[in-house]
């Protein structure tokens, strides 16, 4: 993930917001779980990081189709480390459109795309599963995170979707604010 430093305000700002949302609303208390969304949160402000994977002619992968490919040792990835990362990036891109923006979903999973017959729920789940697998050497101690990841995707996509609402509440209250202050 692109880093933002820690004290960053936006990573902060994403950080109390997923953590109220989790803590509040859903009872997951969980801060691996809260440290990792919101520092994917903050790391996808950058749509190239959204859009970081590519194709061999680097071309950026937009559909979860695609990423697929690249997430196999027996079909495009180079290497294990490529296959768990591609997965990763799944994960976290199919968690990203399906819990932030789900309104943007028959748009991205439209009839003519190839992403059309995937379920971004059920792929998210596995492709985090398949991190999880990954549970040797430098990976041992992030590999429990990846299966809860994937145990509770729905929950997670709910929190950030509540998230998303507390940003959306504080841009509105910041508006309404600067306009009075115009006044």
């Amino acid at each position: 993930m692109a880093q933002i430093s820690k004290d960053h305000p936006l990573n902060a700002l994403f950080r109390a917001m997923v953590e109220q949302a989790f803590t509040q609303s859903f009872r997951l208390r969980e801060p691996a779980i809260i440290a990792y969304l919101s520092d994917m949160l903050a790391s996808f402000a950058h749509m190239s990081e959204v859009y970081k994977l590519a194709d061999i002619n680097g071309k950026p992968l937009d559909e979860v189709a695609e990423m697929l490919y690249y997430a196999d040792v027996r079909l495009g990835a180079q290497s294990f480390y490529q296959e768990r990362e591609v997965h990763r990036h799944i994960g976290d891109y199919t968690l990203f459109w399906a819990g932030v923006y789900p309104e943007a979903l028959p748009k991205i999973r439209a009839m003519s795309r190839k992403d059309h017959l995937i379920d971004y729920v059920k792929q998210g789940k596995q492709s985090y599963y398949i991190v999880s697998l990954f549970d040797v050497g430098e990976w041992r101690e992030e590999a429990p995170l990846f299966r809860i990841l994937s145990e509770h995707f729905e929950t997670c996509m709910q929190g950030l979707h509540a998230a998303r609402h507390q940003w959306e509440a504080l841009a509105k209250q910041a508006r309404g604010d600067q306009s009075s202050l115009q006044w």
